[in-house]
This record gives C-alpha cells, structure tokens and sequence, in this order.
C-alpha cells in the first residue's frame, strides 16, 4: 500500500532474495479479531457482488439477454458457483497468495519481485511481464472509480423495490453518500474500521440466511453445485452462455482485495474468512436467488431485494448501503496503497501522503488521488445512471487484472520455487483459459461501456510509462550535470575549490554517492563556502516493504576520514515513507567524523525545473506528458519531514 531519490531511476540493486518457499507473515495470526478486520477490509467487494450479478446476467436491456428458462437458469447459477470456485478459491486462496513479498501481496508486489529477479533470469520475460504488471495495476484504477459507483447504486436502487416512485432519488441519494464517502477519507479510517467487521459479519449472516429461505422453497436448485450443469449450458448454449460471461465474472470481483491486503491480515486469516462464511454466504445468496427466479421470472428485476421478506427489506437496504459503503472504502484505500507503491517504484511522481493512524502503518491517505477518484466516481454515477449499466463496464476492469495476475504467479511460481514446467504448463492452461474466456466474453461489451476500463488503464499506463521513462532521462542528464562525488571532494580537500568553513550540519540530499549534489556544489562555486560536518544523505528504497532499524543505514566517509564528510544511505522498504532527521537521529557519533548537530542543522534540496528539448529522448507528446505530470509531484521538504524553517532549496533546470 519505491524509490524515491530526489526524483531519479529506480534502482533495484540489492534487497536479498526472498526465502525459496512461501513463508508465513508475521500477520498470519488466526485470532478471531483478524478474521474479523479481514471481514471488514477484504471482503466489502466481492462480498457485496450478490446484489447486482445475476440481475445483470437476465437483465433484459441487455444486447445479448439471456432467457429465463429452467435449464439456463440452473446453468447459470452453476457457472457462478464454480467461477467463484476456480478464480477465487483456487487462483487468489490456494495459489497466488503463496506469492508474497515479505508478507505482502498485490499485483506490485509480484511486480517487485519480477524487478528483482529481472537481472539473473530471463531479464526479457520478466521486463514485458513487469510492463504488463503495471497495466494490470493501471487496471485497477479504473476498478477503483467503477466500484464505488456500481456499489452505492446496486444498493440505493433497493429503495425502487420497496417504493417504485423513489426511482428518481436513486442518483442523487448515491451522488451524497459518494460526496460523503470522499470527505472523511481525511480522517482516516481507524475509528470506523472498527466497525466495519461487525457490520460485515451482519451482512454475510443476513445474504446466507435469505438464501437458505429461498433454497428451501426450491431445494432442486443444488443439484447446480455439480459441475455438469456449467458445462451443459456452456457448451450446450455456447451463444447464450458466451455473453452471459461478462456479467456472470461481476461474482468474483474484488477478488484481488483477497491478494492485495494479505499483507494487514495475512493469508490464514484471509483463507479462513473466505472459506468459512464468506463463500458459503455468497453461495447460498446465489442458489436462494435462482431458486427465486425459477418460481416467477419476473423476479429477475432485483432478485437479491425480492428475496428478503417485505419486513426485511428496508432494514436489508440500510445494510446492503453500509456494506457497499464498505466495499468502496477497500478499494479506495487499495489506489491509495498502489497509488504509494508506484511512486515509490518510480513509476509515478512523488505524491503528499498523510498517514491517518499512528499505530497503523498501511493507513494513508492521498489527497491528489482522493479528490480525482471523487470527480471520476461523481462523472460514472451521473453518466451511467444504472448499476446494470456500470456492469458492462466493470467485468472489463476484473477480468484483465485476474488474468494478469495468474500469468505473473505462474512465471513466479517457476522463478522462485522452481516448480516443474510440465506442472506450471497444466495448471497455467487451465486457468488462463478460464480468465480469457471471461475476457473475450467482456470484449464483446466494448461499445457498451467495457471500452472505459480499458481507456482508463491505457491512459494511467501512459502516465507510468512515461515518468518511468522520463526519470531515466533526467537521472542521466543530472548525473552529467553533477559530476563524479570523489573527484569534487578531492577538489575541496586540496584546495583547488577555496571555501571557507562555516559552522555547523548540512545535510544535502542526493540520489546516490556516485555523483555530487547539486546544491552542494552550487554552494561551493557560488557562495564559496561548506560545513564543518556534511551529510550526503541518499534515499534508497529496496523491493521490500519494509526495512529492519538496524538494517537501515549505511555510512561511508569517502575515503577520508577527517574532512568531515560523510555519505549516508537510508534504506527504506516500498511500504514506508522516509522520515530524514528521525533516520539521521540514528546515526552513531563514533561513524559521522564528529558530532552532528541536528537540532540546529540545514536542509539542502535541488529542486529541478523540467523544460523541453530538442534530444530525441521521447516523442514530443510524451515529453509534455512528462513535465505536465511533474507538476503534481509533491513538496520534498514535506515528503521526507525536513523541517520548513531550516531547509534550503536550490534551483536548476533539465531539459528532457
């Protein structure tokens, strides 16, 4: 939920190679109050999917409906059970959580992990798979604004099914929850996560019980948990059941939440919730809602509410609002977290991030994304109207991440555990073709909304491509802009630079030792003048989430041991945020020349104005791409916690 040197490349030289084998994270505790934060977090998504599927899969505005008769019906519902099954079950809880990154999971932590191994084996493979990785995240941008607006409404429309002459406030009514929703992100969600399990829990009992009322007035729809009846009306009714694909793939998303907080929950208590009272929960509200179809087809309109009895519904409204509420929230808080994963890879600017909980490390929040997810959600609602018409468009956004991730787990599962390639080729065939199915299913929805995922993803793409790209590009300017460190400091050393020594701490902050700062340097050119102690501090963030305290600093005196300057790494994991006098606080006076003096010690940033060149280094357009998006690159000083009335910025210009 990073490198960040001054603005440069990523450097993923050196984190150590992760154990060979799955190991457990510190988080797989299965205490009940870690599956009951799981519940809360997790499972809001694809926890709240019963509202709106199989709505979608009989809705009859649909280009390609499908007929409501007794064997579609059964087939259906079994293709739902066993999508789930395989994608969720299979896929997400059996095999891809076993990929972690030091306990984390998600899409950029396979990313990280194909970074590293990028160098040793395969680096083609791994560099395209790393690329696809990042559109399969860029993907998840466009889930995070389609969510959100899909859930609110499939929930606010239960108000039609109590009170039909209410149609009108559904829009308006999602609009404020969705304005309210976005305003409290400031605030964190430490106070109201603390609800968010119970109430999640409420739920789940609530959907499993009224569809074990529904199952029992129809108990024959469980003859579709066999898997002969998905294959019937698959193979049998390939041009109904080919389209019905694309609605049928809304029961699995969220499916990614499962992989991506792994890391807060840890995979036992993920696997246990999921098996123990989400799945069957979601299964029964499935079976209850066919069992509800097959006795009168016209309660295809909104089986999810029509299954609730009359005295039920407003209650099960104000619930499923809460619960969709919920599952906005996980999503929001997830582009938060990759929002801060791909700044710190280098594959976005560096953004201000607050940090809304003081014993919570993973709760952040993102002012820049927060506001733009609240104007993209507003646009969907507005535009869309219907959560039946979202739907075309979300099953886009789910079915290219799945897919996505299950062809990295596949090459990981090879790269890191060596698994046999006759097993990686059997299990990768089935499940690709599982997940391409449902993507071609949902490519035939392009002109009907699946088009909006993907312009989305293409467009977030271009942007991390591009600041990838252009950081390259300034990372080599800079670097011949500054010159080599030891030939500096051995000009400063004999003299060949007259300065005069002034009292006191600098701490110039630098991308690496290689090179020297160029506000250092400036200040010795211009001004003729250094510190008695310096501290060339470089930040350097490992593929790691997070670095061990006594592992975080390097210290080299450059060769002299006298002069009073020093070269300092922090080394920082993707997960954390660099504070710099809280790391320098850290530093043995027996490895700085001398004592520091960081109460009273400045701060010297080179901030960087981008302009465009004429060198061929990228195409015009990406170039003004490039320094558009520098513009939203957060205030250093603010970023690495450098205190405002001792900091020093110094300016120069690259062209690009």
């Amino acid at each position: 939920m990073a490198d960040h040197r001054q603005g440069t490349a990523t450097d993923d030289r050196s984190a150590s190679e992760a154990p060979e084998a799955p190991r457990a994270s510190a988080h797989d505790s299965v205490r009940l109050a870690v599956v009951i934060g799981a519940l809360g977090v997790v499972f809001g998504d694809i926890g709240t999917s019963p509202i709106y599927t199989l709505q979608t899969v009989f809705n009859p505005s649909d280009p390609h409906p499908v007929p409501v008769t007794t064997d579609n019906v059964y087939g259906v519902v079994s293709l739902v059970f066993w999508s789930v099954m395989i994608i969720v079950t299979v896929t997400y809880v059996l095999l891809a959580m076993r990929a972690d990154n030091d306990g984390e999971g998600g899409i950029m932590a396979l990313i990280t992990l194909l970074r590293r191994w990028s160098s040793q084996r395969g680096r083609r493979a791994a560099v395209v798979l790393a690329a696809l990785g990042i559109f399969g995240a860029s993907l998840f941008f466009g889930d995070s604004m389609i969510t959100p607006a899909i859930s609110v409404l499939s929930a606010v429309e239960g108000l039609k099914v109590v009170e039909p002459s209410l149609d009108e406030a559904v829009v308006p009514i999602t609009a404020v929850i969705i304005v309210l929703l976005f305003l409290v992100q400031r605030r964190g969600t430490a106070a109201v996560g603390r609800v968010f399990g119970p109430v999640m829990i409420a739920w789940f009992v609530a959907i499993g019980a009224c569809g074990v009322a529904g199952i029992s007035d129809r108990p024959a729809i469980l003859r579709a948990l066999s898997p002969t009846y998905a294959l019937a009306f698959l193979f049998g009714h390939w041009g109904t059941a080919f389209f019905a694909l694309a609605a049928i793939v809304l029961a699995v998303t969220g499916a990614e939440a499962l992989y991506a907080d792994m890391g807060h929950f840890g995979r036992r208590a993920i696997t246990r919730a999921w098996l123990f009272l989400v799945l069957p929960a979601c299964v029964l509200s499935y079976f209850g809602q066919g069992a509800l179809i097959l006795d009168d087809p016209d309660n295809i309109s909104s089986p999810f509410f029509l299954l609730v009895p009359d005295w039920g519904r407003w209650p099960m409204i104000l619930l499923a609002t809460a619960a969709t509420v919920i599952a906005s929230q996980a999503v929001i808080t997830g582009a938060y977290s990759v929002t801060s994963q791909a700044a710190q890879l280098g594959y976005l600017p560096r953004l201000r991030i607050a940090h809304t909980s003081e014993s919570t490390i993973g709760q952040i929040y993102v002012p820049w994304i927060n506001w733009l997810l609240m104007v993209s959600v507003l646009t969907l609602v507005f535009a869309f109207r219907t959560s039946a018409a979202l739907a075309f468009a979300f099953g886009m956004a789910v079915t290219g991440t799945i897919t996505i991730t299950t062809l990295l787990f596949f090459y990981v599962a090879r790269a890191k555990w060596g698994t046999p390639k006759w097993l990686i080729a059997i299990g990768a065939t089935v499940l690709l073709f599982v997940d391409l199915l449902f993507v071609a299913a949902n490519l035939t929805k392009l002109v009907h909304g699946a088009w909006l995922p993907l312009l989305i993803g293409l467009t977030v793409f271009t942007v991390m491509t591009t600041w990838q790209r252009g950081r390259e590009v300034v990372t080599a300017e800079r670097a011949r802009e500054e010159g080599p460190l030891p030939e500096f400091i051995d000009q400063l050393r004999t003299g060949e630079m007259s300065t005069l020594t002034v009292p006191g701490t600098a701490v110039f902050l630098n991308r690496d030792k290689e090179t020297a700062p160029l506000a250092m340097r400036a200040n010795v050119e211009h001004n003729h003048v250094r510190h008695e102690q310096v501290v060339i501090l470089s930040i350097a963030t490992e593929p790691v989430p997070r670095v061990p305290a006594e592992q975080r600093i390097v210290v080299d005196d450059l060769g002299y041991a006298d002069d009073g300057i020093i070269h300092v790494t922090a080394r920082f994991g993707y997960m954390e945020t660099p504070d710099v006098p809280g790391t320098l606080a850290l530093l043995d006076p027996a490895d700085t020349e001398g004592p520091l003096q960081l109460d009273e010690a400045s701060y010297f940033l080179s901030k960087i104005e981008l302009r465009r060149g004429k060198a061929p280094t990228m195409a015009p357009w990406r170039k003004r791409l490039f320094v558009a998006t520098s513009y939203i690159t957060a205030d250093a000083a603010e970023y690495f916690s450098l205190p405002r009335d001792r900091t020093v910025i110094m300016g120069s210009h690259i062209e690009v």
